[in-house]
């Protein structure tokens, strides 16, 4: 039991051993300690007779229900250095870098793309201008799935949700001025990625760049695509033989490249839970690296360029708790499953995107504190990179002056708020490491359950991981609509008054000029060249030899996304949706 270590004329400090460390209970004024279960059953339980709290139940997004208080007692069985350890340190529990936020912020990378390549590289250097860190490329609809700006199937989305990008002249408009050996560059593009990755190689060999300084990400990830996105293009199996030849290509070529961002994001905004977010994005990790295994990459040599893509939505320390879960679930993975012996390889990296799910029409304005609050929740989980959504994205692309912003959204928090100032602030919070070690438990039962099926890509077949995001979200619109969640401005708090800021619309000339630049760029080219790569591609799709110099070769030939998709799909065929009941 408890025995005296200090005395004090009010009272007395007590000292008592719970799992193996020593804690420190004060009993004054001759009231002596006592246990949660006690306290609940007598002062909180006087206190909830006497004034009923506001709902019957409080509730984590997986639907668990929440304790009033946590104490000690909810981490018995806790030790601090197999859970936590120290930052830097296996499990990462606590952030990837010894010093964190202390050495440098997370790179201020906002997400950006409209209308043509010249109209996008001018917002790119505006952002550069107000302090961002890096840049992040949006792509409209017709290049994220493989049609030029004058293909019939583009009519009425030229440069609608991002920028379009047909061929190597589009990049280098894009990244005019902009050195690419000195900016790293994040692509939001999956089924097209390894052909957008050409178009930027070839542009930085023509800015005579030094590939090895190249640094940067491509999403790349194809897997959450067919479970909630939709834009994919051809079948799982041949999609993934092309992230495959990335991982392989960019190891000797591009080496501080991050070859793929498996990404949880979309699924989260589709409306799975934090804990499906990061058990679907892992069970597709799996699936990529086991694919890359299968070729006869080493995983020691390749995962230290694996890169995650988070959402942060708006449960703000449930946020926390599942970025700190997600390291330590990826560093168990990379021992446990991969026997990896490279610490580089256990640390998960990831950026994060403030929920766009989130974000309201209604009272736009709100959106500002929604993002605020999120980004804080991102950098108290210790991202490396993050997204800052601008307030009237509910509406349309953001303005400049949203997005100016929200990029000073994040500028305080690094700048003025003081919480990059310390590593983990909130570690050893009773509630944050309970939650930690619940959406823990949580992902690794999911990851356990699609290993039933075979892995990722047969559960998406089976449609497994589509089937519980439908449920999820379903959850979360009837719980909106029977107000048990609180939406401000829209099911409570709602006001009369339309709340219309300024919105940017792309000019519907783009869509003329990018047939226009089109037109002209492939009748000045080298149409004999331009055959032969594309039938030294089409045989490559037939082979196992390795697509990304070929596509590099057609790039610098400008050969088009469209020309190159278009034999992709005569040799591999198009995927079409698995539909779930």
């Amino acid at each position: 039991m408890a025995r005296a270590s200090g005395l004090h004329p009010e009272g007395q400090w007590f000292e008592s051993t719970i799992a193996h460390h020593k804690k420190l209970f004060w009993i004054g004024n001759g009231v002596t300690s006592k246990s949660k279960s006690n306290w609940e059953d007598t002062t909180y339980s006087s206190a909830t007779n006497r004034f009923a709290e506001r709902q019957e139940h409080f509730k984590s997004s997986s639907g668990n229900e929440l304790d009033a208080l946590y104490a000690p007692e909810d981490l018995s069985e806790w030790n601090y250095y197999n859970k936590l350890g120290y930052p830097g340190e296996f499990p990462f529990t606590r952030g990837v870098q010894p010093t964190m936020y202390r050495g440098r912020l997370w790179t201020m990378r906002q997400y950006a793309g409209f209308a043509d390549a010249a109209e996008s590289n001018r917002r790119y250097k505006f952002l550069l201008d107000q302090g961002q860190t890096g840049l992040s490329v949006a792509f409209d609809l017709p290049t994220q799935i493989g049609f030029d700006s004058d293909d019939d199937e583009a009519i009425g989305e030229v440069g609608k949700v991002g920028v379009a990008i047909s061929s190597l002249a589009d990049m280098e408009t894009l990244t005019d001025g902009i050195p690419l050996e000195k900016i790293t560059t994040s692509m939001t593009i999956n089924a097209t990625a390894p052909i957008l990755l050409a178009f930027y190689v070839a542009a930085a060999k023509k800015q005579s760049a030094d590939l090895s300084k190249i640094g940067g990400t491509i999403q790349n990830d194809i897997l959450k695509e067919y479970i909630a996105r939709g834009t994919y293009i051809f079948p799982p199996r041949p999609s993934l033989r092309l992230i495959t030849d990335t991982f392989s290509w960019c190891k000797d070529n591009l080496p501080n490249w991050n070859t793929i961002s498996i990404s949880g994001y979309h699924m989260r905004e589709a409306g799975c839970t934090a804990a499906q977010e990061l058990s679907f994005t892992f069970a597709n990790a799996i699936e990529y690296v086991d694919a890359a295994i299968e070729i006869g990459l080493k995983f020691d040599e390749f995962a230290p360029r694996l890169a995650f893509f988070w959402a942060c939505h708006s449960n703000f320390l449930e946020e926390v708790a599942k970025f700190r879960a997600s390291r330590r679930v990826w560093a168990r993975i990379a021992t446990e499953r991969y026997k990896s012996t490279n610490p580089r390889s256990q640390m998960l990296r990831f950026h994060t995107q403030t929920g766009g799910a989130t974000l309201t029409a209604q009272q736009p304005l709100n959106n500002l504190i929604r993002t605020a609050l999120q980004a804080m929740s991102a950098v108290l989980g210790g991202t490396q990179s993050l997204h800052t959504n601008s307030y009237d994205e509910a509406l349309a692309l953001p303005t400049e002056e949203s997005v100016e912003l929200a990029l000073r959204t994040q500028q305080l928090i690094g700048y003025e708020s003081g919480v990059a100032d310390v590593i983990d602030p909130l570690a050893g919070s009773y509630y944050i490491e309970r939650l930690t070690d619940q959406i823990e438990a949580e992902t690794m039962d999911y990851i356990d359950r699609i290993e039933t099926f075979g892995g990722a890509l047969s559960g998406i077949e089976q449609g497994f991981q589509q089937r519980e995001i439908q449920e999820s979200a379903y959850q979360l619109q009837s719980q909106a609509e029977s107000k048990e969640r609180i939406v401000v401005g829209v099911n409570e708090f709602v006001t009369e008054d339309i709340e219309t800021p300024p919105i940017l619309k792309v000019d519907p000339a783009v869509e003329k000029s990018r047939a226009e630049h089109l037109k002209k760029l492939r009748s000045g080219r080298n149409s004999k060249a331009t055959e032969d790569i594309l039938k030294r591609i089409r045989s490559a799709a037939n082979s196992n030899e390795n697509m990304m110099p070929l596509l590099i070769q057609a790039a610098e030939h400008y050969v088009t996304v469209g020309e190159i998709c278009r034999i992709l799909r005569e040799e591999w065929g198009e995927y079409r949706e698995v539909m779930t009941l």
